[in-house]
């Protein structure tokens, strides 16, 4: 057995079984479990091999040649070689721009290789992974600033490293794993601004005991250990800024009461990912605020099962958990979804996935509440910072239609095309629900987040135009029914 690879669209059949919707951790383990059922599956990827943001070109990278990835890395191998060695079809370099649920299926729209095609499958397993929420501060628009997984994409897939004063900045422990990469692989960082407030460590205490006990303890105090052999670390870093005028030179901050300025060559920011459910949000599935994590998620049961009977949602784009619980995630929701289309009752291999997802979210609470953002990076109060890059528009405007009483993230929308760029969003509707909540002083369940409408990608009107015209499509443009 070996998976069927597919580049060009024409190759596509109508209907599948299943369609999973990436090829991360989560994809890959969906895809496995799927196929061992003998059903019809197909994976589509936006990316050009698999492995996602955490497995990043794990299908050609070594550890004889990157051995600075780490050991959780090459996990992603055995996943890559399982899913290979499936009868899977597998579409890289693939846009899924809308779904759609039709009765019992679902009805997907994809564009390959410069077309785009409509397919049918009987469930689909999205499996979207997480996106790095974003961290509006003064100069984050400049050349010279990226993501810190931005940055790491660059490391997995090319083995580049910073050049210049290279300093980091934000919370979350990938801040300190891109670090301790950078160095083994013989980079130099300069500095590391931790945002983290000293008061976090109070919040996460009571849930201090599960975190002792689970695998992060090790890897975190050995990751921490090492940085900070190496590199400056200034801790409960406050009014960050990034200084230059044609690119990012250098940064300011407060650390210990004092105002530091450091300069900069390269700055990384870095303040956690969230789901990056746009998709999902976009076929109708429920979304729910996670206050922990704070940011929205789709509502799924314990195997997946989003609010539209076709559609799981398996790994990160769920709800933040890692690696390891998206692995299981994505077997979970494979075979849950491959028992429904057979018709089957759920096995005992199904329950014992589920034990060890428990197993692997043991001590993430403790994380979660550690390395929340900081309220001041998620709600900025500077007027003159931009908060959508697409429309350029500005904190100060956001505030001063939240008090004018705007309704919501979609009614702000209509009013200054925030979230209305090629990212729908993506960049910045997290910080825009948190900008309202806080101007408004309601909860963000209540201001709620964009409600967002196909296509999710930017995808040619000639493509759209090729598709097939369905009957309620020609109706709705003609105001009448053809049968032709």
């Amino acid at each position: 057995m070996t998976v069927q690879m597919i580049r060009n669209a024409e190759d596509l059949a109508e209907r599948y079984d299943i369609a999973i919707v990436g090829a991360g951790p989560a994809g890959m383990a969906a895809a496995t479990e799927c196929a061992k059922f003998g059903l019809r599956t197909i994976v589509f990827d936006e990316n050009s091999e698999a492995g996602g943001q955490i497995y990043r070109a794990i299908t050609r990278n070594t550890p004889a040649a990157r051995p600075y990835l780490g050991r959780d890395y090459w996990r992603g191998a055995s996943l890559w070689e399982a899913f290979v060695a499936t009868t899977a079809s597998y579409v890289p370099a693939a846009a899924v721009w809308s779904l759609e649920q039709q009765d019992e299926e679902a009805e997907l729209r994809v564009s390959v290789s410069g077309r785009s095609m409509i397919v049918h499958a009987k469930r689909v397993i999205l499996a979207t992974g997480a996106t790095e929420r974003p961290m509006p501060v003064r100069g984050w628009t400049l050349p010279g600033v990226m993501s810190i997984g931005a940055a790491q994409i660059a490391l997995k897939s090319a083995g580049l490293l910073p050049e210049g004063r290279a300093v980091l900045a934000g919370s979350g422990p990938l801040l300190y794993l891109y670090a301790s990469q950078v160095l083994a692989a013989g980079g130099v960082i300069d500095a590391i601004l931790d945002t983290t407030p000293r008061r976090y460590w109070l919040q996460a205490a009571p849930h201090l005991l599960p975190f002792l006990i689970s695998p992060y303890v090790w890897k975190g105090l050995g990751l921490i250990l090492k940085v900070t052999r190496a590199v400056r670390v200034f801790r409960s870093v406050t009014a960050l800024e990034i200084n230059g005028k044609d690119r990012a030179d250098g940064v300011t901050f407060t650390a210990g009461g004092k105002t530091v300025s450091l300069p900069a060559k390269s700055v990384f920011l870095h303040q956690g990912v969230i789901p990056h459910a746009n998709l999902a949000n976009a076929a109708g599935c429920e979304m729910g605020w996670n206050d922990r994590q704070k940011c929205f998620a789709p509502v799924v049961d314990r195997q997946g099962r989003s609010t539209k009977a076709s559609i799981f949602i398996a790994g990160d784009g769920n709800g933040i958990g890692g690696a390891l619980v998206a692995e299981f995630d994505g077997r979970i929701a494979g075979l849950a979804a491959g028992l429904e289309v057979l018709g089957k009752e759920p096995s005992e291999d199904l329950r014992r996935y589920g034990r060890l997802r428990q197993k692997a979210l043991r001590g993430r609470t403790f994380i979660d509440l550690l390395y929340q953002p900081a309220p001041s990076f998620r709600a900025p109060a500077e007027e003159d910072v931009i908060v959508c890059r697409c429309e350029e528009v500005s904190v100060g405007a956001i505030r001063a239609a939240a008090d004018s009483g705007v309704a919501g993230p979609n009614q702000l929308k209509t009013m200054l095309r925030c979230g209305m760029g090629p990212c729908q969003g993506r960049m910045c509707a997290a910080t825009v629900t948190e900008i309202l909540a806080d101007a408004q002083q309601r909860p963000p369940t209540e201001v709620g987040t964009y409600r967002l409408r196909p296509p999710i990608k930017p995808v040619p009107l000639s493509e759209i135009a090729a598709l097939p015209h369905t009957p309620d499509a020609v109706y709705a443009v003609t105001g009448t029914h053809s049968e032709h």
